[in-house]
């Protein structure tokens, strides 16, 4: 058997998880690329990654020039061709080495009646998809979205702004830090919100010390809008991972329903020097009698994550907006505030129905942000902040600060 690199084997494996057994991108790719060398993996996981964002697109090619509906080929030829595509449509990978490759991993899937449609489709690709994506008009198909994203971005920012959305979504964001004790990196520059350093790549031994915590602008900006001092008393729904709650400042109480996200929670505090953070395992939504009393709350709801689809590249696949939980969260930490006890609410999402619609069925009072932070005010409600990839270069956030009165 011919060979297969390390790097197109475990992005196969990727694929054939993320697509036929609805594994998440990130833990599959961890398991596929143990023990690959740095170069490898780097290039691992722009081929997977890469062709799980941008499947749509990959398999209307596939359709289009191999002239069979991908979803009646075998799950390994899907797989071998939309990984052959990727390469072919978006790397500068030699079109030989990629459609080899692609034939090899079916043949390995023991599908030897399936290399020649393999390789003749392949052949097609490597003529016809640069003509073909050329030719394909700017939108939700051309950038590999479902229709319903980029219907909710074009109703938030209009159809300019949804296609620059959708562009800058499809490449990495800028690497941000939060800068938890001591100095900052060496190469490390300022940013536009306090203690957020943009750096290079993330220092795995700085973090392992508790000297910073990798957490986008955006991300940090909803914990730093909580305001809290020390000598007041927090509570923080939804905690895990746990990059917010390391911002707390105060006797912090942090909930959190799934035992291992708890656990991760606690590891991660742990790291960050808050050993002070009260961890409890508990539904949101109905939390135990003696939480209660609160000065402020932190509710950084589950949500579809239209805001980090460029850190999640499955996710476009699965995203499902909650605004029923998202209310049943705020309502339940609301009547744990005291009376002019302040709560903010925050979703890593763009979609109205979750964040704008949400605050206003809580009947919560609005307290305005966009004064304090006129760069991210959001740009129809003012009172709101809204973080923008595609303007501020970080991860899609919805802030608002509400009054319990």
């Amino acid at each position: 058997m011919a060979a297969v690199s390390p790097a197109r084997r475990a992005a196969y494996e990727v694929l054939l998880r993320v697509f036929e057994q609805e594994a998440y991108a990130d833990r599959a790719f961890r398991s596929a690329a143990e023990g690959l060398e740095p170069r490898e993996r780097a290039f691992a996981q722009r081929l997977a990654y890469g062709s799980v964002q941008r499947v749509r697109t990959l398999d209307h090619a596939i359709e289009t020039l191999g002239r069979r509906p991908v979803r009646k080929l075998d799950p390994p030829v899907r797989a071998a061709l939309r990984l052959g595509a990727y390469q072919l449509g978006y790397t500068d990978t030699a079109p030989h080495a990629a459609a080899n490759e692609s034939v090899e991993l079916v043949r390995r899937a023991r599908l030897e009646r399936a290399v020649p449609f393999t390789n003749a489709v392949m052949r097609r690709l490597a003529d016809g998809i640069g003509p073909l994506l050329a030719a394909l008009p700017d939108g939700p198909l051309k950038e590999s979205y479902p229709d319903w994203i980029h219907e909710t971005f074009v109703g938030v920012v209009g159809e300019e702004g949804a296609l620059a959305l959708m562009r800058t979504m499809n490449e990495p964001l800028e690497t941000v830090v939060r800068l938890v004790s001591g100095e900052p990196p060496p190469d490390a520059q300022e940013t536009d919100v306090p203690g957020a350093y943009r750096v290079e790549r993330v220092g795995e031994m700085l973090v392992a010390a508790g000297r910073i915590w990798p957490q986008s602008r955006g991300s940090q900006l909803a914990g730093l809008c909580v305001g809290s001092q020390e000598g007041e008393r927090v509570l923080d729904l939804c905690a895990a991972p746990g990059g917010k709650a390391g911002q707390l400042r105060g006797d912090v109480t942090s909930v959190e329903i799934d035992p291992h996200r708890a656990s991760e929670l606690r590891a991660n505090l742990a790291t960050m020097g808050r050993s002070d953070v009260t961890v409890v395992e508990a539904d949101g939504t109905a939390l135990p009698p003696e939480l209660d009393g609160f000065d402020r709350a932190l509710v950084d709801a589950p949500c579809s994550g239209l805001g980090v689809l460029a850190q999640r590249p499955d996710l476009r696949w699965r995203a499902t907006p909650l605004p029923e939980l998202q209310l049943a969260l705020l309502r339940s930490a609301a009547e744990r505030v005291r009376p002019g006890g302040t709560i903010v609410y925050s979703v890593c999402t763009l979609e109205p129905d979750e964040c704008e619609a949400v605050v206003e069925a809580s009947g919560l009072r609005v307290l305005p942000l966009g004064e304090e932070w006129p760069q991210f005010a959001h740009p129809k409600r003012p009172e709101f902040l809204l973080t923008l990839p595609h303007v501020h270069g970080t991860s899609g956030f919805f802030v608002a600060k509400l009054v319990r009165d």
